[in-house]
């Protein structure tokens, strides 16, 4: 294969010496031998002239003389000579006898003995019955007595042509083995050139766009050469400048938030990105797959065909296993105005899904939580307006601490959201300081030590409060005791006892807050510091609950880094506990 050219070059260079020797052959061939018969005729032409000077000066009587003078003249010039009377009669021949020569016919309707007498030459060719073999005929007249002929076989003539044939045969054999020789080594050189530009092509083809081929001499394998140079220099800047490309592209699909799904116009994936796979759960190698295997969800297919046939754009939103939302943006992928496919994005809404039904809630449970007292307080103030203040002092004065009641109630409530709001939306300014734990401790069961006397209930300080600090926000710290002291003390029945204790988890500390009341339900316990979840409604709110209370708890404890938990056994008490890190 490899030397297959310089095979094809030789032999087209043997084909075109071929095809030259065999033309000049056939020409010089017909030529020669047309000249050679020419010359033959012309020569033989001359002789008979000569021939018939010398019967003009040798011959007195036909008869007597011409016998002796065609066997010296047949001897001298080599031919067959015969004379010819006026008549036609043949009178001597020098390769008959006497005998012989009075048996020939007359040879007057001869053309070249017509054409001697006529005008004194005369040629012709054909088959002579005598000798049996074509023949060459050339007659002359001598003045009034007749005509001397020659004759030469024709036979001399092919034998000559035959070895012209043969030397000129012989020539073209020598050309022939010539130019085999020259054109191998002419077909060398010249494939050599070729053998280096397949090869440099070759490793072009096989990615090695680097290779340079040598540059010789400014002919058209030269030209070539630099063209391809030039070439592979080019595509290898566009495949550097796609495969940055990719790789940008790459890098942008997998740090998108959003999947992304390409397919065809038949619908089936031809590229998804990481945030795809995570949104359905499934690996990288789907790309191949018909999308009806990926994901049998209704509406996606037939966004997909309606995006594929209609060639438009169109939003959807769907819902994925697992309780996942998203929001698909389906766009018709188009190549020179030929549908190619379809590109997907895949919005995950899963958390504005819930954000807004948690907004929906809480307007929902604010509404509901403010309609209460704000009803309240518009009767008992209607009722007071129509004259029972006036009417009935007693009354008038329970009916209005009614109203303060529920406007302080209405009053923590609007306090309680605004704390819950801030804490919520990250703006809070946290001011962590050390702070001994039982300091902070004492300091909150003395602010909520009356109402633990107005109820009955023991406060006491429990094991690991001294000797541990805390880095937190002091007031906020507070709040947080507050909160849970308030929640235990209202929870529990008189009698019962509230205890603070502390211990150390590493590098946090824990605080738990212990009473001895009701008890929580299990199944409720999850869900305990959630805003305005109680477990108690009627009672919550006999008890002065806003339901926002174990909420604000939460977050304040998350500002810190820290966790919060419960155990509880329904007659039981519970146990509510958070974490702070160690000063």
């Amino acid at each position: 294969m490899r030397g297959g050219f310089r095979w094809k070059l030789m032999g087209s260079y043997l084909a075109l010496v071929l095809f030259l020797g065999a033309g000049l052959y056939l020409y010089l061939s017909g030529s020669l031998e047309r000249s050679m018969t020419r010359d033959t005729r012309a020569h033989l032409q001359d002789q008979a002239r000569v021939a018939a000077l010398v019967a003009l000066k040798e011959i007195r009587e036909l008869d007597r003389d011409a016998p002796a003078l065609t066997a010296s003249l047949a001897k001298a010039i080599r031919s067959r000579v015969t004379v010819i009377a006026g008549d036609g009669r043949v009178v001597a021949d020098s390769g008959l006898d006497a005998s012989q020569v009075s048996r020939l016919e007359n040879h007057g309707h001869r053309p070249e003995v017509i054409d001697a007498l006529r005008e004194g030459i005369g040629s012709a060719v054909r088959y002579s019955a005598t000798l049996h073999t074509d023949m060459l005929y050339v007659a002359a007249s001598f003045g009034n007595q007749g005509v001397i002929r020659l004759a030469l076989p024709l036979s001399e003539l092919e034998a000559a042509k035959q070895r012209l044939r043969k030397s000129l045969g012989a020539t073209l054999a020598v050309a022939v083995l010539a130019s085999l020789l020259f054109s191998y080594f002419l077909s060398n050189i010249n494939s050599r050139k070729l053998r280096k530009l397949a090869a440099g092509a070759n490793r072009i083809g096989r990615g090695e766009f680097g290779t340079r081929i040598a540059v010789s001499g400014h002919d058209e394998l030269g030209e070539l050469a630099r063209v391809m140079n030039e070439m592979s220099g080019r595509i290898r800047q566009q495949l550097e400048q796609i495969s940055s490309e990719k790789g940008q592209l790459d890098a942008i699909l997998e740090g998108m938030g959003e999947g992304v799904m390409v397919t065809d116009r038949e619908a089936t994936v031809t590229l998804v990105n990481a945030a795809f796979c995570t949104l359905f759960g499934t690996g990288p190698q789907v790309a191949g797959r018909p999308l009806l295997e990926i994901s049998r969800h209704p509406d996606l297919h037939a966004a997909c065909r309606e995006v594929l046939s209609a060639r438009s754009e169109r939003h959807q939103e769907i819902s994925l296993t697992g309780g996942r939302e998203a929001l698909v943006h389906w766009v018709p992928l188009l190549e020179d105005g030929e549908l190619a496919g379809a590109v997907a994005v895949f919005h995950d809404i899963t958390a504005l899904k819930r954000v807004e039904r948690v907004r929906r809630d809480f307007v929902a449970n604010v509404s509901h939580e403010l309609r209460t007292p704000v009803t309240v307080i518009k009767g008992y103030a209607e009722t007071l307006l129509s004259g029972a203040l006036a009417q009935d002092p007693a009354r008038g004065e329970r009916f209005l601490q009614i109203i303060l009641n529920h406007a302080e109630r209405l009053s923590g409530l609007v306090r309680d959201l605004l704390a819950l709001s801030e804490l919520e939306s990250g703006e809070v300014g946290l001011k962590p300081e050390a702070i001994a734990v039982a300091d902070a401790a004492r300091h909150a069961l003395s602010l909520v030590a009356q109402r633990g006397e107005e109820k009955g209930v023991e406060l006491r300080c429990g094991d690991g409060l001294e000797g541990v600090a805390v880095r937190a926000d002091r007031a906020r710290l507070e709040q947080v005791l507050i909160n849970l002291l308030d929640n235990a003390i209202k929870y529990s029945e008189p009698g019962g006892t509230v205890e603070l204790a502390a211990r150390r988890e590493g590098e946090m500390v824990r605080l738990s807050v212990r009473d001895s009341g009701i008890g929580i339900p299990e199944k409720d316990l999850p869900r305990l510091f959630e805003r305005f979840y109680r477990v108690d409604e009627a009672r919550s709110r006999d008890n002065g609950g806003t339901g926002l209370g174990l909420s604000i708890v939460k977050h304040i404890v998350q500002a810190h880094g820290g966790t919060v938990a419960v155990q509880s056994e329904p007659g039981k008490g519970s146990v509510f506990s958070f974490t702070m890190p160690v000063a």
